[in-house]
């Protein structure tokens, strides 16, 4: 019966101090190692936005197309809403003052699909644009926009071009903006295109007679993506496609990401933009460049 008792006591004996053990020493994970675990799952992000009253930072010249008709079509076309208002809402939100040139001076409308209130809802998501569209001064600018012959590149620290329909027309073949933009780019000045505006890179000369594009590598409206708007309007829409343009051009590289996914490039102070989802995304370069 004694030897029973002693037993029984050593058992228990084993049992906590093997309890003891386990509680002291855990298996598993550490403190210091949960601890670092949980720091490595922090992310922080910060950047700069201007607040309102302060002085700018300094100016950018956006141009965007005045309204003309689609050969093609026969609608009457101008910039897409988009490509100015989410480029515009980044330039202010980092604190530069923008102003708005256009082709031929005067009023200037924009795309109707482009429009968030069009009818045909097309781009009914689009609150940025919805948002300025509520603001009078931003009314003001679009019905009464100078023409761009009439800006010097001195006055601003980089131009922006606005894509839409009407630049097929009326970019294309513009010597008064080839000249503008060159300028901008020879400058050193951030110098960006977007969407249908990139259709002024096709032929666009630098002061020595060579493209802007020359060596460089950049962006713009999509095979692909035109061929969706046509299916999807039941025929051709524009007279020309940028991409199959520029690949007839030597000495330089015309990229395309997904359509219409969110895609920008930047080759020294040239940016472009694939087309109105990737406005924002040029914007970002420009002002990052300027931010140097």
């Amino acid at each position: 019966m004694k030897a029973k008792i002693t037993l029984l006591t050593i058992l228990a004996f084993v049992a906590f101090s093997s309890c003891e053990t386990q509680s002291s020493q855990p298996s598993g994970t550490s403190n210091n190692e949960k601890e670092m675990e949980q720091e490595s799952q922090i992310h922080e992000t910060n950047s700069y936005v201007h607040a309102h009253g302060m002085p700018s930072k300094g100016k950018i010249l956006m141009v965007a197309s005045s309204p003309t008709v689609s050969e093609q079509t026969g609608w009457p076309i101008g910039f897409w809403a988009a490509e100015l208002t989410h480029p515009l809402h980044v330039f202010q939100e980092a604190g530069y003052e923008v102003e708005l040139a256009s082709t031929e001076g005067g009023k200037i409308v924009m795309d109707s699909y482009s429009n968030p209130t069009d009818a045909s809802g097309y781009s009914a998501h689009d609150v940025i644009s919805l948002g300025y569209m509520q603001l009078e001064w931003f009314n003001e600018m679009l019905e009464n926009t100078p023409k761009l012959t009439d800006k010097n590149v001195n006055d601003y620290d980089a131009i922006f071009l606005v894509g839409g329909q009407g630049p097929m027309y009326t970019f294309k073949g513009n010597t008064d903006l080839e000249k503008l933009f060159a300028s901008f780019y020879e400058a050193g000045k951030p110098s960006a295109a977007v969407c249908h505006s990139a259709a002024l890179l096709l032929e666009a000369k630098k002061s020595d007679g060579s493209l802007v594009v020359d060596g460089k590598t950049w962006t713009g409206f999509a095979n692909a993506e035109e061929e969706y708007a046509d299916k999807a309007v039941g025929q051709k829409i524009q007279p020309y496609w940028i991409e199959e343009e520029a690949g007839k051009l030597a000495n330089t590289t015309f990229k395309v990401a997904a359509p219409f996914s969110s895609y920008a490039i930047e080759d020294g102070n040239l940016i472009t933009g694939q087309q109105q989802n990737s406005g924002a995304a040029a914007a970002r370069l420009v002002v990052a460049q300027l931010n140097q």
